[in-house]
């Protein structure tokens, strides 16, 4: 598992494999979330790019009777 130093001025390169996984290119904005004793980076997508991307998602869930 790769692991990051945070520098004097509390930044954090993240990994290649990450970045490449993930899709992060320079200058793309990261939301910072605290969750228990870490933190998560989530990339921020505009709604264009969302567009579509939940295609082919089962849409029949079971659900409880009282949720119907």
């Amino acid at each position: 598992m790769p692991k990051v130093t945070v520098s004097p001025k509390y930044q954090v390169v993240i990994p290649r494999e990450a970045r490449e996984a993930m899709g992060i290119a320079p200058g793309e904005k990261l939301e910072v979330f605290q969750y228990g004793n870490r933190l998560e980076y989530v990339p921020v997508r505009r709604m264009r790019e969302l567009r579509g991307f939940l295609k082919g998602l089962d849409p029949d869930v079971k659900r409880d009777k009282d949720r119907i």
